[in-house]
């Protein structure tokens, strides 16, 4: 049985980190897909990144839903299948309409796998192991986020950009052949598969606001078109609210939110995300265009990030386990935080790296190390097992939302450079989304509970008292665990 749990966990690894390794592997990939389609605008081109983490984002519930009802395994073998196929599409596609396309195709095969492959995690290990088994699916997600850019600026500058997709295709068919083989089924034939009109109104309301915020870089934050998305945008997310709380299917089960640690840990990510991708596709591109940097010497400069992000997330699992994820998280933040700080202090027009860049790169792959495994896991707590899937997947959206907000508000703060002196202020707003994200990880961290973890429920009772405050969890029983 430890065998196959093992097994279990590094199939579903392996896909988590291919899945995210294509959130970030494009930063660096960007200016040759640009060179690559000339006649297409870099705002247009843009979509090649937000188009995948927003239909990614868009379909991780419902995805999460449809594996509960209908198999974890099932759901998994689909959406691997589905990924390895898109990849290798992507990477032929002659046009860039092509490639917007295909990517939208692979990112509903990634919405597939993340939810499920945690789910199967989950199942896999006995109720001790799991801080430590979630902790370590977490830190793939984290290390493949973190090493897109060092991997993708090596691609890149060697083979060229279509191999960052190409390079998918070995771990899609080893996910394929070693998941037939070796993963045991799981689902809840209870749950409802959720109605399509929620899902396209979720797509919808991320669309919108991502295309006004990168939109402002041609047109302004207060032109009518701006004001009327973002108005848009409220719109369909206020509809979308009302219609769950009336279909008999909804995509995402609102009580959850009654559970206070699913509900702060998903407005952690969402904030986390923003500043993580706005910290590495700002890296690469303040490394390029501000210090005259190649793309590939831009690569290895963010390389001691993803990294740390490897040496602390694999071994924080355990620390959790005894004293809780709040204290790590909190921690996690303000490190986060301070790297911002360090780089709107130190970061100039002149070039010295050691002194002035690699001291903020590795204090943010701490923070990465500490933030991301842990609140996967927080929410792997917080959840009944009939809920896993969905639960999970509605954090992961939170990610991909935040992250497409990131890539949109990059793009316009630097948009609206037009001089060397104008471009180091609109890196310097960068900074400041990381200082702001990472403190306010750490403020939405505050509020989680330590206690019993919620283990063989049913239901979700949203309704249920609040379970009375604890001190930090001092046996593997006794973890960071969830409700409100």
């Amino acid at each position: 049985m430890f065998a196959d749990s093992q097994r279990t966990l590094l199939i579903a690894s392996l896909a988590t980190l291919a899945t995210f390794l294509d959130t970030t592997i494009l930063y660096v990939a960007f200016p040759d897909i640009t060179a690559t389609f000339t006649e297409t605008s870099a705002a247009e081109l843009s979509w090649v990144l937000n188009a995948y983490t927003i239909v990614f984002a868009a379909l991780l519930i419902p995805a999460g839903k449809i594996a509960d009802r209908v198999g974890h395994r099932r759901v998994f073998l689909t959406g691997s299948a589905l990924f390895t196929a898109a990849s290798m599409a992507c990477g032929l596609a002659p046009t860039a309409e092509l490639l917007i396309a295909f990517r939208i195709v692979q990112a509903a095969g990634a919405a597939c796998l993340i939810p499920a492959s945690l789910a199967l995690v989950m199942h896999a290990f006995a109720h001790d192991q799991l801080p430590r088994a979630v902790a370590i699916w977490g830190a793939a997600g984290a290390v493949a986020g973190a090493l897109g850019p060092t991997l993708g600026a090596a691609i890149v500058e060697s083979l060229g950009w279509r191999w960052a997709f190409f390079i998918n295709l070995p771990v899609g068919v080893y996910t394929l052949v070693a998941g037939r083989s070796s993963l045991n089924e799981s689902s809840d034939p209870d749950t409802k598969v959720p109605a399509m009109l929620g899902v396209v109104l979720v797509a919808a309301a991320a669309g919108l606001v991502s295309y006004a915020v990168a939109g402002t870089e041609e047109i302004g934050w207060l032109s009518g078109r701006t004001i009327a998305m973002f108005v848009a945008g409220g719109v369909a997310v206020g509809v979308f609210i009302v219609h769950q709380r009336r279909t008999s299917a909804p995509v995402l089960d609102l009580e959850l939110f009654g559970i206070g640690n699913f509900r702060w840990a998903n407005l952690a990510m969402l904030v986390f995300g923003t500043a993580f991708s706005a910290l590495f596709l700002g890296s690469i591109l303040f490394l390029t265009q501000v210090w005259g940097w190649s793309i590939l010497e831009a690569g290895f400069g963010v390389a001691p990030g993803p990294v740390v992000v490897g040496l602390v997330a694999a071994r924080i699992g355990s620390l959790a386990s005894r004293i809780g994820q709040r204290p790590i998280l909190l921690l996690g933040g303000v490190l986060y935080a301070c790297s911002g700080a360090y780089r709107l202090v130190m970061l100039g027009p002149d070039s010295d790296y050691l002194r002035d860049y690699f001291p903020s790169m590795v204090i943010s792959g701490i923070g990465v190390g500490f933030v991301f495994p842990q609140l996967s896991s927080v929410v792997a707590q917080a959840l009944p097992p009939n809920r896993r899937g969905v639960g999970g997947a509605a954090l992961q959206a939170g990610r991909q939302l935040g992250g497409t907000f990131g890539v949109a508000l990059t793009i316009a703060l630097l948009g609206a450079a037009t001089s060397a002196s104008s471009a180091l202020s609109a890196f310097d707003g960068i900074w400041w989304l990381i200082v702001i994200g990472g403190l306010a990880t750490s403020a939405f961290a505050l509020p989680l509970l330590a206690s019993t973890p919620v283990v063989g429920a049913d239901t979700v009772n949203a309704a249920s008292p609040p379970p009375a405050r604890v001190r930090p969890a001092t046996a593997p029983e006794q973890f960071g665990a969830p409700s409100d």
